[in-house]
């Protein structure tokens, strides 16, 4: 079975699954600019020698997964065989990064064409341009993951059923901290209308966390950190979202099942804007 190179832009903070236990959402573009999703990807579990990061190039024998019906998405044969190319880095502006994502890849600026092709089940990841940014929004989210799941997940493990992991991982279940606060951006689009989507990037989790420890657990001020991070700095960025649907409501109607994955914001292109 061929290999095929994919360059990972999107890594979810993780969540629990009664199936596959801690899951992050994993997904990237080929060479062409075409869309990916990586599930199920046990990450933290990996072997360490194929842990990888956003912005790696890497190869792996991927397969059909007929348990998401959604059309981006593949299985890897083997999570461990995943083999690290390299990592694109962000010289001259993220050109490296823009040549593949913008301007081999489709980029969307309104969502009424993105929620249609959800509902028929045509696509599920997208890059989206937004207008502009309105505001953050913060909600108060549960403190603790979900006991029905963590309770599955232990008993499951110590069936060793999740992914056949090595016994050291089994006799060591650790489930990642959640995080007590929900994030949305309030934007507008190109044609106007104003939208609010919940943020899954890994990174505004590890964002929130950092924040907090520098703020000796200040959680009001932690937050304050976050929202100057993604309103005050991203807005003179040329900030785009990753947008993804949740297996829940793709292709269910829901007005609209896409949620921000990644984001993405390299340093606006000066002569571009000049014209």
């Amino acid at each position: 079975m061929a290999a095929e190179r994919i360059l990972v832009t999107v890594k979810t903070y993780p969540t629990l699954s009664r199936s596959y236990g801690e899951l992050v959402c994993t997904a990237g573009v080929r060479e062409d600019g075409s869309w990916v999703r990586l599930y199920p990807i046990p990450f933290r579990r990996l072997d360490d020698y194929s842990k990888f990061s956003k912005w790696e190039w890497l190869e792996m024998a991927i397969v059909d997964n007929p348990r998401d019906p959604r059309p981006e998405t593949r299985r890897p044969v083997d999570p461990n065989a995943i083999v690290r190319i390299g990592k694109l880095d962000t010289k001259n502006g993220w050109q490296a990064r823009k040549d593949i994502v913008l301007r081999r890849g489709e980029v969307f600026d309104q969502l009424t064409p993105l929620i249609q092709d959800a509902h028929e089940n045509k696509r599920s990841l997208a890059t989206f341009k937004p207008k502009e940014i309105i505001d953050l929004i913060v909600e108060e989210t549960d403190r603790r993951w979900d006991a029905v799941k963590v309770d599955q997940m232990r008993i499951r493990n110590l069936q060793g059923s999740l992914f056949d992991e090595s016994e050291n991982w089994r006799e060591s279940l650790r489930i990642i901290r959640k995080v007590p606060y929900r994030f949305k951006y309030h934007f507008r689009t190109a044609d106007g209308k104003e939208s609010k989507m919940t943020i899954l990037d890994w990174e505004i989790g590890e964002l929130y966390w950092n924040a907090l420890e520098y703020s000796d657990g200040d959680e009001r001020t932690a937050v304050a950190k976050v929202r100057h991070k993604l309103v005050d700095e991203f807005r003179v960025l040329d900030l785009h979202f990753f947008l993804g649907t949740t297996e829940e409501h793709h292709n269910k109607k829901a007005p609209n099942p896409w949620t921000i994955i990644g984001l993405f914001y390299p340093p606006v292109d000066l002569q571009m804007e000049l014209f």
